[in-house]
């Protein structure tokens, strides 16, 4: 009977609401040990393991990059290239008329050197040009190519942009 008298005095000077606010930090402390620690120990593993796997996912890729500038990597400069792109045009009997090139301005270590050309002459012959300057440059792209053929004569007037990619040095 005086353990009942005591449970009804509490229940007196708590009142509802804090009999209410008892029951939820009850609440918030199981919520705590149940759900939150094992979530933060589960966090804290799958963190250890990520943190032990980047350096090893991070070489294959770094050895990657390091190939493409190796490939890139020549002796010649711009200048050198487009010597070997004329001669490959007079070899080839294409007519090559005046080409500009700029260099694009870029933070890489990749510098690109866009060239305009404009060339004349029958389609194989300007199949071959491209062929033989893409096996003979390797560092060229072919980024777009214009072909008007004017009249019915042999003769095919092209717009080639193509871009040598090679590394700073």
């Amino acid at each position: 009977m005086e353990r009942q008298i005591n449970l009804n005095r509490i229940r007196e000077s708590l009142g509802m609401s804090g009999i209410a606010g008892i029951f939820l930090l009850a609440c918030g402390v199981f919520f705590a040990h149940a759900v939150v620690n094992p979530l933060e120990t589960r966090a804290a593993r799958l963190q250890d393991k990520a943190s032990r796997k980047a350096p090893a996912a991070a070489v294959p890729g770094a050895e990657k990059v390091a190939e493409v500038y190796a490939y890139l990597e020549k002796d010649e400069d711009a200048t050198d290239w487009l010597a070997k792109l004329h001669a490959i045009g007079m070899a080839t009997g294409v007519q090559l008329q005046s080409a500009s090139y700029r260099t694009q301005k870029t933070d890489a270590k990749i510098v690109r050197y866009e060239i305009a050309l404009p060339v004349a002459g029958s389609y194989g012959q300007i199949r071959d040009f491209l062929k033989r300057s893409l096996a003979e440059i390797p560092i060229l792209s072919v980024d777009q190519l214009t072909l008007k053929r004017e009249g019915k004569n042999d003769v095919v007037t092209a717009e080639m942009r193509l871009t040598l990619h090679m590394v700073k040095s």
